[in-house]
Formats: structure tokens, sequence, C-alpha cells
């Protein structure tokens, strides 16, 4: 069967179940409003709207590698683009755009100039070092940390082939067609993602800068002949 070709972010845009934008800014809103309210400082507002974004990201990744058909990046610099232009337009509506890429291709900013979270936005006076929309550094961190569980995909897989008397050609079978599946698309990228421009600080655009830590290698359970 021949593979399946990824889709762009505007067709999977176009698919997808919407809230309304209206809603959804003014959700965000409000959620930000009673952090600063409870928290009381605007650094600790930050680092949970990046913790909330990283639990958010962690989760969407499933999703995206669901709908995308994105297969494994054979690089940062080709992640950074699909998350610009398939991840972006997908779950925000928007498309980013990719810049200011270092000598090793392991640093680059992913820059915004339409952001659905600061419609009907303006920060205060004692607000002014508050970064509102942090949960997408997280988001990004997120998605790109999560690492999909062979082990756990396997034995899962044997069991399931157990339950329904599967021999166990097939299940070896099944062992492999997993196997592969995770090589194509697991995602294990530690980077550091941090704010350089913001509208709401009066700046022309949003740009996060994303640089890459380091990678971590996948270890699978099994050999290729168990």
């Amino acid at each position: 069967m021949a593979p399946v070709a990824p889709r762009s972010g505007d067709a999977i845009f176009a698919n997808v179940e919407r809230v309304n934008a209206e809603l959804f800014t003014l959700t965000y809103g409000a959620i930000v409003r009673q952090l600063l309210t409870d928290l009381e400082e605007v650094e600790e507002v930050n680092k949970q709207l990046d913790q909330m974004g990283y639990n958010i990201g962690i989760r969407l990744i499933d999703e995206f590698l669901a709908k995308s058909n994105v297969s494994r990046c054979v690089d940062f610099k080709e992640t950074a683009e699909v998350i610009a232009k398939v991840g972006f337009k997908m779950f925000l509506g928007v498309t980013a755009s990719v810049t200011n890429w270092d000598a090793d291709g392991t640093c680059c900013s992913i820059v915004l100039e339409d952001n659905p979270l600061v419609d009907f936005v303006e920060l205060p006076d004692t607000c002014q070092g508050l970064y509102y929309c942090n949960i997408l550094s997280g988001v990004i961190r997120g998605a790109l940390e999560m690492t999909l569980n062979a082990s756990l995909c396997l034995v899962f897989a044997k069991r399931l082939c157990c339950a329904v008397n599967i021999t166990n050609s097939s299940l070896l079978s099944t062992r492999v067609s997993i196997r592969y599946l995770l090589r194509q698309n697991v995602v294990s990228m530690k980077t550091e993602v941090t704010w350089l421009r913001d509208m709401l600080r009066g700046d022309d655009a949003f740009e996060l800068q994303v640089k890459l830590l380091k990678q971590v290698p996948e270890e699978y359970p099994y050999k290729d002949d168990e």
C-alpha cells in the first residue's frame, strides 16, 4: 500500500471541529485573569502558563500525528517548518513563518503576525512583565519532548493478539508493524522556547525563539527477530 501523503495545515483546519473564536479568546483571557488573581506574581503566572502549555503539548502531539499524516522529520529544521506551517494552522488557524536560523541549524524563530489569543486584550501597567501567550511556548516544548513508549505499545499488542488467538507469526508481523510506525512518528527533542517579540508590548509581531538542546535517542525493547 502506498504511504499516505502528509496533509497541509489548510486542509486539516478546513475539516476539524472548531469552537467559536470569540469564545475561545475570552475563555483563555479568563484563565489568565484567574491566574493573576490566585498567584499575584506575574513571573509565577508566566511559569504556570508555560506548564499548562507543556501538559497540553504532550497530549496534543497524538492528535497532530493522527490527523496530519506527517512522518518523522529528518532534522530540526524540518520539524520547525512543520510546526509553523501545519501545527499552528491546524490548532490556531494561523500560519507562522520560520526565520533567523543559526549556523548550526539548532536555533530559529517562529514568527506569528496574527494571534487569536490576544483579540480584545490590552495589558495594564501592572502586568508589563506578563507573557500573555506563554502557553504557546509550553505547547511547543511539550509536543517536541513527547516520546511514544515502544515497550508499552508492543506489550499491548502481544496481549491483544493472545486475547483473540492470533498466531506467533502474526504477532511478529504486528510487532514489526508497530515498530515501524514508532520509528516513523516518534518525536523526542528537548527544547528551550522563549519570547523575543510580543505585540502586546508594542512589537510588530509575535516571535518565539526555539532552541534545540538535545535529541533523545529512542530505545526499543525488542530486537527485530524477537
